[in-house]
């Protein structure tokens, strides 16, 4: 029952007193969006991510070129020929996936840090919300998270192999969420997150998973292990030290 004891049970709803045993815990959760436009403790998280950029000249000719103007001006016998071109911009096209709620709440400021500065730094940049691992479908707006999904599988087919993928999480759950169909704690998974995992793996050639926890922590949670085996070892923790040795895998 909803206020009873089973260490292998599931329970649904009820916001009472708890024993905070059960394995499961269907409640109809409730996430808030990541703030994008936090400035504070981002300027390092910034020069770590530059590790990353690799520039271009793309889009409108909106931008003055001072060298080409002079050039063209002396061409012209000083007569002014002002002379633009396209701003030089990062290039890398970057799919950020943040796992939200539970354990995660704990690091929401890291993460909101992270998710600013990288939205300053990659103007080719899409993300997406999943909680604890990544299954059929993913989402963009937690307020409407149960209503407007995105397809996991069209996410794969929409960005092209030349995205780099971050994942942001703790990869601490239960390891059935990873291995077992029906595992996720929300909703009834048809196949296993392992399975969505290596989806990735094949489609993409860079990814990595930043983890806020401790990298001295990791080998004792399960999941945290069968995660690092899937992604081949590709796991960084949120540190700045850890962030550049990320950055500097990806842009290999």
């Amino acid at each position: 029952g909803s206020g009873g004891y089973n260490p292998e049970g599931i329970r649904v709803g009820d916001a009472g007193k708890r024993q905070g045993r059960a394995a499961k815990v269907w409640d109809k959760r409730e996430y808030k969006n990541l703030d994008d436009q936090v400035e504070l403790g981002t300027r390092n998280i910034k020069v770590a991510l530059r590790r990353l950029r690799k520039f271009a000249r793309t889009g409108a000719a909106d931008e003055l070129d001072i060298d080409g103007t002079i050039d063209h001006t002396a061409r012209d016998a000083g007569l002014l020929n002002i002379q633009m071109r396209p701003e030089r911009r990062n290039a890398v096209k970057l799919l950020l996936l943040f796992d939200i709620g539970g354990s995660m709440d704990a690091h929401i400021k890291v993460c909101e840090e992270l998710f600013s500065a990288c939205r300053t730094e990659f103007k080719h940049l899409e993300y997406y919300y999943f909680h604890n691992c990544v299954y059929e479908s993913v989402w963009k707006n937690n307020l409407r998270r149960t209503s407007e999904r995105t397809s996991t599988m069209d996410l794969l087919h929409k960005y092209g192999a030349d995205y780099k993928v971050i994942f942001v999480g703790d990869a601490a759950m239960a390891p059935y969420e990873i291995t077992q169909p029906g595992g996720s704690v929300e909703h009834w998974n048809e196949e296993a997150g392992h399975v969505w995992i290596r989806r990735f793996m094949e489609k993409y050639k860079k990814i990595i998973w930043i983890n806020p926890y401790p990298k001295d922590a990791w080998e004792y949670t399960t999941s945290t292990r069968l995660m690092r085996e899937l992604i081949d070892d590709k796991m960084y923790p949120l540190t700045l030290e850890g962030l550049e040795e990320g950055m500097r895998y990806l842009s290999k």
